[in-house]
């Protein structure tokens, strides 16, 4: 999340303008209200825009999904996707640093960025009557980033900071990235978003205009915007402020697979500074974001963690007070990702028997699978979740964007309900079977550790 300034860049330079290439896409299943006024068309240049007509309010939401992130790089460049987002922010050929924010929030307007392994967000939220501004800001950075080498070295001490901050003296974090990089042998999903700390420090003026101009391509990027706005309007400002960037060559495709884990990989972190112990699991889900069966997934993490009646809160937590918290979650990527448990422990806590309380638990939807009745709740959620989302222009904008990059067409967004709706105990059993085997993950365990005595050996 863009908590500090985050930004990117690299001048594309002046290019003839182009002719967009409509590409009008039928209407999505009207189920959701309003949704078939959505539009959609791609520029020549390659750029997927796609906008949500919702009048409600005079607001509007402007989304720019990169297909980037650490997923990308490589060892030397590691955390490139992440300081980009700082760099973003940070000026172009035409406005000085800060220029950004200042116009867009004398307008009305605010907005955020953010960067997993698959992507880079950046979010405008704004009063529609702040469109064309919006468009113009966009715009210009999209194709005048500036690469002040002042700026740069700034950010990469800012980025530097976070890395600080977020993993080296967070316990978690510690134990996540490491983990990460366990549990991938081969595919660049080891690689932390973030960055490593002497990729951090070495990055070349090459190295950042080389990423820029492939990644920030408009035929790497999907726009989404919702709100208070017209098709035609947005399209007619998408050609005045976006037809002319250049389209790039396709970036080169990732294809490595993870082979698969053929036993438990165990790792122990421990810090002098921590409170508290913890214990994590890293499992091999198979899953990607796009898969059929992901929603099978999506429902399994949601009876496991969510809510004071989950399974393992109720276990590790109430019943045992073996624990602080527990909780789970699935990451959702381009390709098969991590299902992660964990369990953060009181002070003193005892690794070892949250570590079987958390094996028992997990057993058990293996081997008993899971009610109708405790799906049904599952379901409940998550389809409370998303009628929430599609209630906002932000949920809207994000679920239509996350449709189109992750499964190649927005009005899967709208398949949700029906795909929660298929699910049935046993799938879930069976994908419960086939995922949660301890040769299947990783062990992560944090340790606390007593400080030396000052002068000791």
């Amino acid at each position: 999340m863009r908590l500090l300034p985050l930004a990117c860049a690299l001048a594309l330079g002046t290019a003839a303008a182009v002719a967009r290439a409509a590409t009008p896409a039928p209407a999505p299943p009207p189920a959701v209200p309003g949704s078939a006024a959505i539009a959609s068309k791609t520029l020549a240049n390659g750029l997927k825009i796609i906008v949500w007509p919702d009048h409600d309010i005079p607001s509007a939401n402007y989304y720019t999904f990169y297909k980037v992130g650490s997923r990308n790089e490589h060892a030397g460049i590691t955390g490139l996707a992440h300081f980009f987002e700082h760099m973003m922010f940070n000026g172009t050929t035409k406005r000085a640093p800060g220029e950004f924010d200042r116009i867009m929030e004398a307008a009305g307007g605010s907005n955020n960025a953010s960067t997993s392994s698959d992507l880079t967000i950046y979010t405008d939220w704004f009063p529609s009557s702040a469109l064309e501004t919006i468009f113009d800001l966009e715009g210009d950075r999209m194709a005048h980033l500036a690469f002040d080498p002042k700026v740069v070295e700034s950010e990469r001490e800012v980025v530097y900071s976070e890395r600080r901050s977020s993993v080296d003296n967070d316990s978690m974090g510690t134990l996540m990235e490491q983990m990460q990089a366990s549990a991938f042998l081969a595919h660049p999903y080891q690689i932390p978003t973030i960055g490593w700390p002497s990729d951090i420090e070495h990055w070349s003026s090459d190295d950042l205009k080389r990423f820029f101009k492939t990644y920030y391509a408009p035929n790497n990027a999907v726009l989404v915007v919702a709100g208070d706005v017209q098709p035609a309007q947005v399209f007619a400002l998408a050609d005045k402020y976006l037809a002319a960037l250049p389209r790039q060559p396709a970036p080169t495709p990732v294809t490595t697979v993870e082979p698969e884990q053929l036993g438990e990989r165990r790792i122990v972190v421990e810090r002098a500074d921590a409170q508290s112990p913890i214990v994590a699991y890293a499992f091999h889900s198979g899953l990607g974001a796009g898969s059929k069966d992901f929603p099978v997934l999506e429902l399994l993490t949601t009876l496991l963690a969510q809510g004071q009646s989950s399974r393992l809160h109720q276990r590790l937590v109430e019943r045992e007070q073996a624990a602080v918290s527990a909780g789970a979650f699935a990451e959702a990527g381009f390709d098969p990702g991590l299902l992660w448990v964990y369990a953060l422990l009181p002070p003193g806590g005892d690794m070892a028997r949250a570590e079987a309380l958390l094996d028992d638990e997990l057993a058990k939807i293996a081997r008993d699978g899971v009610s109708a009745a405790e799906l049904d709740k599952a379901r409940n959620l998550k389809l409370s979740a998303f009628w929430r989302g599609m209630a906002t222009i932000n949920g809207k904008a994000q679920a239509l964007g996350e449709a189109e990059v992750f499964q190649g067409d927005y009005r899967k967004a709208f398949d949700a309900p029906d795909a929660y709706a298929a699910v049935t105990p046993a799938q879930v059993q069976a994908l419960a079977a086939k995922i949660l085997r301890k040769q299947n993950r990783t062990t992560g365990l944090l340790q606390p550790v007593a400080t030396q005595k000052e002068g000791a050996r």
